[in-house]
């Protein structure tokens, strides 16, 4: 028996590496299917196979979400989010995307094919505003999934500062959208932000 939990319209989750966001997302996904045989569930994944570790973490991932979340549709979008969002959510549909720090991280550094072809495409604040909206106007709940990578130390690479910051600012405007923001720390979510369902 899968445990019901609230689904709140929208809620974001954040959480550092194995902290136990994506399980979280499942979790809320294994309980809107249990909640009625009309609900269905769309995963939107925004990592791309940039290497072979990356192509081998993806296929575990697959293989581990159609065990722990049978029925859970994927689609692959590493930049249209927006657009992915407002195509899948409907009423009887829970969209989890996952996640935010991949998809910030396509926007800002853009695959080589890409660079030049589809610049306004890979704008992350064009690209960030129509995805705010697109939370706001989806028809179904929405679970969105994102690294806190800002509780460190300062990072030495202006690079790495830049996405640090990026990815900040991305964090607070999405929480700002979300009815609910939860922390993930350990596997344990802690409540920062408390929606309704």
């Amino acid at each position: 028996m899968v445990e019901e939990l609230a689904i709140a319209k929208s809620e974001l989750i954040l959480g550092g590496q194995k902290s136990g966001k994506s399980r979280r997302a499942e979790l809320l996904a294994r309980s809107w299917l249990g909640q009625s045989p009309a609900h269905r569930a769309v995963l939107i994944a925004t990592a791309q196979p940039w290497d072979e570790e990356m192509r081998e973490r993806i296929a575990r991932h697959q293989a581990d979400r159609a065990v722990r979340v049978p029925g859970m549709r994927t689609v692959e979008e590493p930049v249209q989010l927006a657009q992915a969002l407002a195509s899948h959510s409907q009423p009887q549909t829970l969209v989890v995307v996952d996640c935010l720090t991949l998809w910030l991280t396509n926007l800002l550094m853009p695959a080589a094919e890409f660079k030049e072809k589809e610049a306004v495409a890979h704008d992350p604040h064009a690209q960030t505003a129509m995805f705010l909206i697109a939370i706001e106007n989806a028809a179904g709940p929405v679970v969105l999934v994102g690294n806190e990578i800002g509780l460190g130390v300062i990072p030495l690479g202006r690079e790495t500062r830049a996405f640090v910051d990026a990815l900040g600012g991305l964090n607070q405007d999405v929480a700002r959208a979300c009815a609910q923001v939860t922390l993930m720390a350990a596997g344990l979510p802690l409540t920062l932000k408390e929606g309704r369902p």
